[in-house]
C-alpha cells in the first residue's frame, strides 16, 4: 500500500508542477514547481525504497507474494524485490529456553525439573518452517520439550536423575529433540538439566545413599591397599629366605676347606716370609712352615 501512496503522490506531484503553467505571477509558480518537485522526488524515492529488502546479520528472509512462497529464503544483506512481496524475518541466532517442568521418576515419584534448551532456527528450512509452523514457532517447540522431557526422566530412577546418571539424562534428552525438531527445521545444541527438586524427604534418603556409597568405595580402595602391602610383605620375606638359603648352601664344609686351600695357596706363592698353620678343626693336620726368601741365606 504504501508503494501505491507514493506513487500515486508523484502523480499528482506532477500533475501540479504541469498545472503550475498556467499561474500568471511567475514567482509563485517557481514556488509550487518548487514544492511540486520536492514532493514527487520524495515519492519516487520512498517507492524505489521500497523495493529495497534489508536482512540483517543472523536472520533470514521469507519472501511471499500474491500467496506463492519463495523456496529460497533470502541471506543477510540488501536484497531487490518487487512492491507487491511481504517478507517476513526468522531469526538463526542460538536461543535459550528455560522451563520448570513437572516429572515424574520409574518409581512414580513427582519432582521438579528446572532443565534449559538451547537450539537454532536452520536457515535453510526457513521456508517450510513458515509453510508448516508459521513465523512464531516457540509454542511447538516448547510444547515437544516438556513432553519429551516427562518421557524420558520416566525411564530413569530418581536417585540416577538426582546423582549418578544425570549426564546420560541430559544426552538422552538432547538426541530424543533432535530426533523429533530436526525434520521441522530445529537443531538443538544443548539439553541442560540445570537443578533437579526432589521432595525434602527423598531428597535426604537420596544423600544418605549417596554417603553410604561412598564410604563403601573407600572401605573397598583401604582393603585392596591393605592387600597390595600384604603382597608387598610376602614377597619381601621370600625374597630374604631365598637370600639366607643361598648364603647357607654357599658356607657347607667343603666349600670352606677348598677356600682355605685355594688363600693358603695364594700366601705360599708371595715371595714374602711367613708362617702358614692348617687346621685346628681336627680334620686338616697342623703343618708349620718357614719360608726365607733366598737372595738372605748364605
Amino acid at each position: 500500500m504504501s508503494f501505491i501512496a507514493s506513487l500515486i503522490t508523484a502523480l499528482i506531484a506532477l500533475l501540479v508542477y504541469r498545472s503550475s503553467a498556467k499561474v500568471p505571477d511567475q514567482r509563485n509558480q517557481m514556488m509550487i514547481r518548487s514544492i511540486a518537485l520536492l514532493i514527487g522526488g520524495l515519492a519516487v524515492l520512498s517507492a524505489a525504497w521500497r523495493n529495497l529488502t534489508i536482512i540483517p546479520a543472523g536472520n533470514v528472509g521469507v519472501l511471499e507474494s500474491f500467496g506463492q512462497i519463495d523456496p529460497q529464503p533470502l541471506q543477510p544483506g540488501i536484497h531487490l524485490t518487487h512492491p507487491f512481496a511481504d517478507i517476513t524475518q526468522f531469526s538463526t541466532r542460538l536461543r535459550d529456553v528455560k522451563e520448570t517442568i513437572e516429572a515424574t521418576s520409574q518409581e512414580g515419584l513427582a519432582f521438579n525439573l528446572d532443565v534449559s534448551l538451547q537450539y537454532r532456527l536452520q536457515p535453510e528450512k526457513a521456508t517450510e518452517v513458515y509453510q508448516t509452523i508459521g513465523s512464531d514457532e516457540s509454542e511447538i517447540v516448547v510444547s515437544r520439550f516438556r513432553s519429551t522431557v516427562r518421557e524420558v526422566t520416566a525411564s530413569y530412577p530418581a536417585v540416577a536423575i538426582y546423582s549418578s546418571r544425570r549426564q546420560e539424562v541430559a544426552q538422552k534428552l538432547r538426541d530424543r529433540l533432535n530426533q523429533q525438531l530436526n525434520p521441522l527445521g530445529f537443531k538443538i545444541e544443548e539439553a541442560l538439566l540445570r537443578e533437579v527438586i526432589l521432595p525434602e524427604s527423598l531428597q535426604v534418603a537420596v544423600q544418605e545413599k549417596l554417603q553410604a556409597e561412598q564410604e563403601s568405595q573407600q572401605m573397598t580402595f583401604t582393603l585392596a591397599k591393605e592387600r597390595q602391602e600384604a603382597e608387598r610383605k610376602r614377597i619381601e620375606a621370600k625374597g630374604t629366605a631365598d637370600a639366607q638359603r643361598i648364603l647357607a648352601e654357599g658356607t657347607s664344609e667343603r666349600s670352606l676347606q677348598l677356600r682355605t686351600i685355594e688363600a693358603t695357596e695364594k700366601l705360599a706363592a708371595s715371595e714374602n716370609a711367613k708362617i702358614v698353620i692348617l687346621g685346628g678343626s681336627g680334620t686338616l693336620p697342623m703343618t708349620l712352615q718357614l719360608n726365607a726368601n733366598p737372595s738372605n741365606t748364605p
